[in-house]
């Protein structure tokens, strides 16, 4: 209820309105808690979630960190700031077929923002930015929880008074500490669901400020509304569930700000004799103020629809095989299993997992699976709260239990498969929103019980030993979050039926060079998930490497069997019948891999190898130039230019090729290396010496390079520092190709002059 007192002369009238205010039902009478000073509050709040997440602050950068960050042209100064609004969150164009369609152009923004005041990939930035706005969300919600638990009433002179001090701090910190919010925190790309929670909250708190009374004496702002609305568009290009609090305000608007009892409007509205005055639906505006958000809301859908476009995002059946099923039936009883998986996620945060999809849920395709159990008590529960919500005749419990479970499950709506397929199973960000809602129901049950309880003291410890047993969590959590290994490998006690958890560890373990244990993975991942191209595709590149070569190409066949637009086990499968000498076959995969994906410079560099095996030269050169064409900085398909130019005889075309590449790329040794032995043959010895002592320097431990500086030398007739390269080469590398047999020549060489001399 809002109440606005004018006599502002009169004494101690703030502190006696704050008395009166106190008398309406309040959770803090029940409750034994600490009581704090609202900036104090704040402080304890602000320094808890803190020491939650700080051990994540030099975290690396890992999972989906390296495709929306490292990977993202949008981060980049020289990709334009335009972009930005016509590419989803992973830097492809929206308009592409394989785009996700995930619109987050501000969360990008602040990716490219700290990329260009680290002056690089530095992940300590990032993790630096996301500790901060978990914080500053926390604190805020010790504001927001103050509405929803306590209600909202101003004094005299329009301050906002916190009526429910110990229940909010309460439920901010359960909020601040609770450890499924690790995967927001600690995962650089969770800044997507801070953001948009940022501006989800200043957007709520924008439209309390609307009913502040101002000087005219009007009931609410219709700029504040207005801001409200736009907060909230902000929050949507942020995360799309950024949306949601359009409605969240409706609703608060409705219940608290109106009192609707929803159950009595539901009756009167049956009855064709009432109108809706009657109804209340006119009252204080709240129908003008709805039709306000109404219109915001289809506005920014309409803005946001043009610019994506009507296509759907391309998701697979690994994703989120549920919504591949057949049947309505195996569909909907699957998803509200999902449901029931959420809502155990915040009540018991103990079994946290980076990826919930590829098998690690198996679907129930019978009503005799005994997780059908789950979702007979979410709902249980869930009806139950309803009917509290509707029909209980406390107005008090009726308002916070519908605010509960409106928090609770709107923000959710656009990760629940009702309206769009999505592309996950179980998603731990998808819920930092929605647990607000979870904190406001559990800190109305605290205060209930405490209402019960003989002995309020045991029970605030309890609570307190809860919020201590998550603090842990969090800072475990965090840990693991620091290193794809730790987060890969804590996956594997959850989720063991999970073929990507398999695959992500075998591909740590492939990056790291041991590719024994990384086999025994990806093995693992394809038996768990026959259908996994990627871990076939990775194996079969293994296993080349290992000149394992039949096995390898079985698997890539029939990777590229299962998905026939999968252009890299394309190039790799011709890399591998390249080595079994059957050429035409190899061609052949190389054309349907540069079919598939027209700009694969590492393809065109592949294809020119397999021309250069056939003498096929010209072609062999333009495949290269293709390959330097698309990325210029390909410094193998340079190399491979240079040396076959000059194993052909053409000095000159060779010389100008090193030089180009040299100017794009001008501190690869290997460049400098090929360009000095085309000079040297040139008899350019000058300027053959200082390349070559230039790559040396940049690599002094390449014994060919001293080895053929050394060759230089002995042409040019500067003896005495040939035999001291070629000394270096062969204690580098004893068996260094021609270096022994150059360097006996040349010591019956100096033996002779000595002989001559003396």
């Amino acid at each position: 209820q809002i109440f606005n007192q004018h006599n502002a002369k009169a004494p101690n009238l703030e502190r006696a309105f704050h008395r009166m205010a106190q008398m309406e039902p309040n959770l803090d009478h029940d409750i034994s808690w600490f009581l704090l000073p609202s900036y104090w509050a704040k402080m304890v709040v602000a320094l808890i979630s803190f020491i939650c997440f700080a051990n994540s602050y030099d975290g690396d950068f890992v999972f989906d960190d390296s495709e929306a960050i490292i990977n993202n042209k949008d981060l980049r100064a020289e990709t334009p700031l335009g972009d930005l609004w016509y590419h989803d969150f992973w830097g492809s164009k929206l308009s592409s077929n394989t785009s996700h369609k995930s619109y987050r152009p501000l969360t990008v923004l602040t990716f490219r923002i700290n990329y260009l005041f680290a002056g690089g990939f530095y992940p300590v930035g990032f993790h630096v930015i996301n500790i901060i706005l978990h914080c500053t969300i926390s604190v805020l919600m010790v504001d927001v929880f103050s509405i929803l638990l306590g209600g909202l009433q101003f004094s005299n002179r329009g301050r906002r008074l916190n009526l429910a001090p110990k229940s909010s701090l309460l439920a901010a910190l359960l909020f601040a500490v609770h450890p499924v919010h690790t995967e927001c925190v600690a995962g650089i790309v969770g800044r997507a669901d801070l953001l948009c929670a940022l501006f989800f909250l200043l957007s709520f708190l924008g439209y309390c400020k609307a009913f502040r009374e101002n000087k005219e004496g009007h009931t609410f702002s219709v700029f504040w509304v207005l801001v409200s609305v736009v907060l909230g568009a902000i929050a949507m290009l942020c995360k799309e569930q950024g949306i949601t609090i359009l409605g969240l305000n409706a609703v608060f608007d409705a219940l608290v700000i109106n009192k609707i009892n929803l159950l009595e409007l539901i009756r009167k509205l049956l009855y064709k004799g009432k109108v809706l005055e009657n109804a209340g639906l006119f009252r204080k505006g709240l129908l003008f103020r709805i039709t306000l958000l109404m219109c915001g809301g289809a506005s920014i859908l309409y803005i946001r629809w043009r610019i994506m476009g009507t296509g759907p995002p391309a998701f697979t059946e690994v994703d989120n095989p549920a919504s591949f099923a057949d049947s309505l039936f195996v569909r909907a009883i699957n998803y509200n299993y999902y449901y029931s998986l959420n809502a155990w996620l915040l009540l018991c945060p103990w079994w946290l997992c980076f990826d919930w999809s590829m098998g690690c849920i198996p679907l129930i395709k019978s009503v005799s699976d005994w997780r059908i159990i789950a979702l007979a008590a979410l709902w249980f529960c869930l009806i139950g709260l309803i009917c509290q919500a509707l029909c209980s005749e406390d107005s008090h419990k009726r308002r916070i239990l519908t605010l509960g479970l409106g928090f609770l499950i709107i923000p959710f709506l656009p990760a629940s498969n009702l309206f769009f397929r999505v592309g996950f199973v179980v998603a731990e960000r998808v819920i930092y929103l929605p647990s607000i809602g979870y904190c406001i129901l559990f800190t109305y049950g605290f205060s209930l019980l405490s209402k019960q309880a003989k002995k309020k003291k045991i029970l605030a410890v309890a609570v307190l030993g809860l919020l201590l047993i998550n603090v842990m969590r969090c800072a475990l959590r965090s840990s693991q979050w620091r290193s794809e290994e730790q987060l890969f490998r804590s996956a594997l006690s959850v989720c063991p039926l999970n073929a990507k958890v398999h695959y992500n560890v075998g591909k740590n373990l492939a990056d790291k060079g041991n590719q024994s244990a990384a086999i025994k993975y990806y093995r693992e991942a394809v038996r768990l998930n026959p259908k996994y191209v990627h871990a076939m595709n990775n194996l079969g590149n293994i296993l080349k490497e290992r000149n394992e070569l039949h096995e390898a190409e079985e698997l890539l066949s029939l990777a590229v069997q299962i998905q026939p637009d999968f252009a890299a086990a394309w190039m790799n499968l011709g890399i591998v019948q390249n080595s079994l000498r059957r050429f035409e076959e190899a061609e052949q995969s190389y054309w349907t891999a540069i079919k598939h994906r027209k700009k694969y410079p590492d393809c065109y560099y592949n294809l020119g190898r397999l021309y250069a095996d056939l003498n096929r030269h010209i072609d062999a050169l333009n495949a290269w130039r293709n390959a330097t064409v698309l990325k210029p900085e390909h410094s193998l398909a340079w190399n491979n230019m240079i040396i076959l130019l000059d194993n052909t005889g053409n000095l000159a075309q060779a010389e100008a090729v090193g030089r180009e590449a040299l100017e794009l790329i001008p501190n690869d040794h290997s460049l400098m290396f090929s360009l000095a032995n085309v000079l040297g043959k040139s008899q350019k010895y000058k300027e053959s010496e200082a390349l070559f002592l230039k790559a040396i320097k940049a690599n002094p431990n390449a014994a060919s390079y001293h080895g053929n500086l050394a060759v230089l030398y002995h042409r040019w007739g500067n003896l005495d520092l040939a035999k001291k390269h070629y000394e270096v080469s062969l204690k580098l590398d004893p068996m260094a190709p021609g270096t022994k047999e150059n360097y006996n020549l040349l010591r019956r060489k100096l033996e002779q002059l000595h002989k001559k001399g003396g």
